[in-house]
Order: structure tokens, then sequence, then C-alpha cells
């Protein structure tokens, strides 16, 4: 039975892509929905692009590991991400009308800029999706009790993600993202209440992650250790701000209202919905005390399946793996097509800039094709390596390297090509310096890269200008 659920949401997550990839006509179409989706749509694909396999399995586990603290870059910094673009760069970005944020690099900075921000984007979008279709893999042999392995699941998701976005672009994944978004949001709800009521009820399981020290939100009060806390927090918080896959979300809206409600709302949903995971992963300690302390100890990424798996109802099994598949599902699509589009829009184009628009849309499926298949490469050479961290660390890049030049070209009117440029330079080296070497132990090398990166943009827009002058 639940086999032959999955089987079915698949295929009709598939019928209902191609079902709205006939809405496809041009680029705009294929990569901004031709500026037309409603507020319940963009809240649905903001909430749900977030929503992927870190939230689901990556979360629970690093909560189980070392509680609330270990989770400021997610949900926490992915929450305020979204917040933050809708109060401060929706409207701002929604004026300029343009197909990629890397199209505002070009008109601010210039065509360099713009080359660098885009190849640092598509590599950034590596760990995220292979994260996402690695996951694919683990669900469906989960699901088969390993018939399937993992490598051959991840292939199977990976195709059936592939085949809707590839024909429907951002329509297809915009509406998708809607209805994984409501199957999500009512699968994990009755998870939870399911789970709560097992283990004699919230309070009790509230009490049990009390008493284990698992609710405390900072860390010991120690400069290192605060750093270290305050460095993960704005990786994906302040990283993610220049990522394609925020900005079609924004400018796929019918409007610069619904442009910022929407990702205000997503945000705060998100952060509301991504404590369910956490809370029934809690219920293991009540449920089955004595796996889920050896579970911990070999892979925590294993005790949300284990205990949905052995300790619920065929029932609450469907729930849950259609809540992870759309989580999953909306997450990988969404990072496809973000750096697919990407590539053509501000790469090939500078090499073919007579492409028509008709030979524009196919090649940027044909990329979406191509990248895939990069990522399946990506996710098998790393296999082994946790959610959560092949999340995490794809946003330290755009952090460092994009995400001063877009605050300043937006807010700074003092802002300069130049100053663009040492940002960035100061911005990647410092970082990689400080991981190469043993200054990234002692003080986090993503804090580290930010902070020579805001430098550079002063010293480059200032001081160079007024040495040149």
């Amino acid at each position: 039975m639940l086999t032959t659920f999955v089987a079915l949401y698949l295929l009709a997550s598939i019928a209902l892509g191609l079902w709205f990839a006939r809405r496809v006509h041009n680029t705009a179409d294929y990569a901004v929905a031709g500026r037309a989706l409603p507020l319940s749509i963009i809240i649905g694909t903001t909430f749900a692009t977030w929503f992927g396999s870190e939230t689901v399995i990556g979360i629970p586990a690093k909560f189980l590991e070392g509680g609330v603290s270990e989770t400021a870059e997610d949900p926490w910094g992915a929450s305020l991400c979204l917040i933050l673009v809708g109060l401060f760069f929706s409207r701002r970005l929604y004026q300029h009308s343009l197909l990629t944020i890397n199209d505002y690099y070009r008109q601010r900075y210039g065509k360099g800029v713009e080359l660098f921000c885009s190849a640092v984007s598509v590599i950034s979008y590596l760990g995220w999706v292979a994260a996402q279709i690695s996951a694919l893999g683990i669900v469906f042999s989960l699901l088969t009790d390993s018939a399937i392995s993992p490598l051959t699941g991840t292939f199977l998701g990976t195709f059936v993600v592939l085949f809707y976005t590839i024909f429907g672009g951002m329509w297809s994944v915009a509406v998708t993202d809607f209805i994984q978004m409501i199957v999500i949001v009512i699968c994990l709800t009755a998870i939870a209440v399911s789970a709560g009521s097992l283990a004699g009820g919230p309070l009790q399981v509230l009490e049990v992650a009390h008493q284990r020290q698992m609710l405390e939100f900072l860390p010991p009060l120690e400069t290192k250790r605060l750093l270290f806390f305050f460095g993960s927090g704005i990786t994906i918080m302040l990283g993610s701000i220049p990522q394609q896959d925020i900005f079609q979300r924004v400018m796929s809206a019918k409007s610069a209202d619904i442009a910022v409600i929407g990702p205000l709302i997503g945000g705060i949903a998100y952060l509301l919905f991504s404590f369910i995971p956490m809370f029934i992963v809690a219920t293991g300690f009540i449920l089955m005390p004595e796996e889920i302390e050896t579970l911990v100890e070999q892979d925590a990424q294993h005790v949300l399946p284990t205990l949905i798996m052995d300790h619920m109802s065929e029932a609450t099994k469907i729930l849950f793996f259609g809540a992870l598949l759309s989580a999953i599902m909306s997450t990988a699509s969404s990072t496809i097509l973000a750096p697919s589009t990407v590539f053509v829009q501000n790469v090939l184009k500078h090499f073919w800039p007579q492409m028509s628009d008709r030979q524009e849309l196919r090649l940027m499926r044909v990329t979406v094709l191509l990248f895939t298949v990069l990522v399946l490469c990506y996710s098998i050479a790393m296999h082994g390596t946790s959610v959560y961290d092949l999340v995490s660390s794809s946003y330290q890049v755009p952090l460092v390297g994009a995400f001063v030049p877009l605050v300043c070209g937006l807010y700074w009117d003092r802002a300069t090509n130049r100053g663009a440029v040492t940002s960035i330079v100061l911005g990647i080296g410092t970082w990689l310096l400080f991981m190469a070497t043993p200054l990234g132990e002692a003080f986090p090398q993503q804090l580290a890269g930010l902070l020579m990166a805001g430098f550079g943009m002063w010293f480059g827009s200032i001081y160079l200008v007024r040495q040149k002058g």
C-alpha cells in the first residue's frame, strides 16, 4: 500500500507539472512564470523551497546531537533570510524587471562582476541539490526495504523531478511547490499529533527535551562559541539572499506588494513548521529510549525514519513519506532550475549575444538536463556527507563573494565597480585563507570573509577612486 501511494503521488506530480508546462511560451514564462503568480502561490513556493530534506532529516539530526543551539543556520537563518528579502530586497529588485539576480550585477557593476557572481551561484547549488537527490535515494531504499539501493533510488527520484522541471520551468515548479506545501503541512501536523499522543502528550515530550538541555537557544557564553554560532547563523541568512532561487520567487509575483508579502509569510511559516520534525524526533526518547541512543551515535539522520517505520501505524508511514517526498521534490526542482537559468542568461549569452528567445528557452532546458547529470555525479562523489552539511556548505561562497556587492549596490550610491571587485577579491581570499589554515579554527571563516568583503567595498569605492583621481 505504501509503495503504491508513493508511485501514484510521483505520477500525479509529473502530470501536474506537465499540465502547467503548457503556459510556457518564452524565457520569461520559463524563468519567472511570466511575473503572474498570486500571493498564495508565492507563499507556497517560498515555503516549499526551503522545506527540503535538510528540514525533515538534517535539522532533527542536528537537534538530537546538540539541541536548538545547533540549528542557528537552519531553520533560524533560513527563515530570517526570507524575512529580510521581503523587508529590504523584494521591492527594489522587482522594479528592475530582471530574469536573474545576476542581471542586476551586470547593470550595476559590469560584465566582470556578473560573470563571477554567476559562477559562484551555479557552483553553490551543487551541494544543495545533491542533498535533495541523496535524500530521495534514502527514501526509496526505505520504502522498498532496501530492494532498491540508495543509488538506484537517487536516479529514480531525480528523473521524476527533472521530467516536470525541464518542460514547465517556473510555472511547473511554483504550482507543484504550492501543492507540496499543503501536503507537508497536513502530513507533518498529523504525525506530530500522533507521535505526541503515543508519547504521553506534548508537555511530556517538551519536559524530556528540557531535561536533556535541548531547548537552550544560545551556546555557552564564551567568545569563541558565540562567534561560531553567529557565523553559522548568517551563512544561509545572508548567503542565500543573492541567490537565484529566492530571486525567481520574488520576480514571479504579479505585483511588487505580493513580492514583499510572500517571502515574509513564507519565512515565518517555515520557521514555525520546521519545529515539527524536531518535536517528532524528541518523542523518540520516550517511544524508543534505548534504540535512539545508538542511532544518534551512529547517524542521527536515521532516527526519524526509524521512528516512523518501526513504531508508527501504516497510515502514519504514508503521511510521513508524503511529507518527505513533497519536501525533497519541491526544493530539488527549484534548485535545479535556478542555476540553469543563470548559466544561460548570464554566461552563455555573452558568447552568443544574437540568440533568439526561442533558442534561449531551448538552451535553458538543455542546461537543466546537464546540470542534473552534474549534480548526480557530485552526489555520488560526496556519498556519506550529511544532508545538513551539504546544504550549509553551499552558501559560504555567495555570502563572502556576492552579498556585499548586492546590498551596497541597492543601498549605497557610492558603490562602484572597483569597490565590488575589491570586495569579491578580499572576501573570497580571506575565506580561502581561513579555510586552509588553523585560522579557521580560531575564527569562523565565513564571518572573516564577510567582514573583509565589507571593508573591500569601502576601500575600493572610496580610497581607490580617490587615488585614481
